[in-house]
């Protein structure tokens, strides 16, 4: 009896032991990040940058998943429906995590309710950007020839419910011109558009228009920021030229299925605020024109509440803009 007692006691310990060995051991394999967008666009160049940098730190590769559609809602309802085992996570952003629930009269995921907010990016204002061969040569005849041309002023974007279709929305209504919004599965296809005259222009983000810019394929009009970039110092903000008060800029997070394990919750915050730590890499990303935070704005519970605060003010943007969708 005695002997079967201690094969048991030794079998529990083993069992005991083997479960440690697995919680400390998480991540096991690879993570899986899924980005609502197409390859190639501004949240999927960051992306892949932050999630390069966190890998490292937690020992394991992070796959992408690119999954677009619907303005994102496509990847994001995807991400709600994973199984909350830590290995799959969604990159949200300010347009299927902020706007979505005002834009959409139904939507198949909660942001706030069916999510947990695991880390918040820095911030990405953006720039608006026309064909080289458009007649507005600034802000002000851009607005000028909007007016002139109601609904002839054509707009790409990534996608309804995009950064770059909510700025761009934001943009006509607060210059009091219309115009037509036209949405793509992602900011590149959209770009590449304006780069071949197919539309007038767009709002891209900084760290995809720049490389652009540089090539002298597009023309800069304006940015989205309060303060000039130090990378475009001869463009104004939209703020100082036509739109006094005006500022905006992408927000993104890392979110996970509601129910994931708080220990790995806790793994990917700790390995991110490391990240965010590392000056060489931030560096980078400031280079990018991408906007650094205070450092206790990018755990998980600010990001919780800056998700509630932004479904709370796009309801109101809204229904003063008419931007709800069926």
């Amino acid at each position: 009896m005695t002997s079967f007692l201690k094969i048991g006691m030794a079998a529990l310990a083993l069992i005991s032991a083997a479960a440690g060995a697995g919680a400390q051991g998480y991540p096991s394999k690879p993570i899986t990040w899924i980005v609502p967008f197409a390859a190639g666009g501004p949240t999927d160049a960051l992306a892949r940058s932050v999630a390069e940098r966190v890998a490292r730190e937690v020992g394991q590769p992070i796959i992408i998943d690119n999954a677009p559609g619907a303005g994102g809602t496509v990847g994001s309802a995807k991400a709600a429906r994973a199984k909350p085992d830590g290995y799959t996570m969604l990159v949200g952003h300010m347009g299927y995590m902020g706007a979505a629930p005002a834009l959409y009269k139904k939507l198949s995921y909660d942001p706030v309710k069916d999510f947990a907010p695991v880390f918040r990016f820095p911030d990405t204002p953006l720039v608006l950007m026309v064909r080289k061969e458009h007649p507005a040569k600034d802000i002000k005849a851009l607005v000028e020839w909007g007016k002139a041309h109601p609904d002839k002023l054509y707009i790409s974007n990534a996608g309804i419910g995009s950064s770059s279709h909510l700025i761009a929305a934001l943009f006509a209504t607060s210059a009091g011109i219309k115009v037509t919004l036209v949405p793509y599965k992602g900011a590149g296809p959209a770009l590449l558009d304006v780069i071949g005259g197919q539309v007038d222009g767009m709002f891209d983000q900084t760290n995809t228009a720049l490389p652009q810019l540089k090539d002298a394929k597009l023309r800069p009009l304006a940015v989205t920021s309060r303060q000039r970039l130090p990378q475009l110092k001869d463009v104004p903000t939209l703020d100082e030229t036509a739109l006094p008060g005006f500022e905006a800029s992408t927000w993104y997070g890392i979110y996970a299925p509601k129910g994931t394990p708080q220990e790995a919750l806790d793994k990917f915050q700790t390995a991110y605020l490391k990240v965010m730590g590392d000056k060489e890499y931030t560096d980078k990303l400031v280079s990018q024109a991408i906007q650094l935070l205070p450092p206790e704005q990018y755990s998980g519970q600010a990001l919780g509440r800056h998700t509630e605060a932004e479904v709370a003010r796009w309801k109101a943007v809204a229904a003063k803009t008419q931007m709800a969708l069926d």
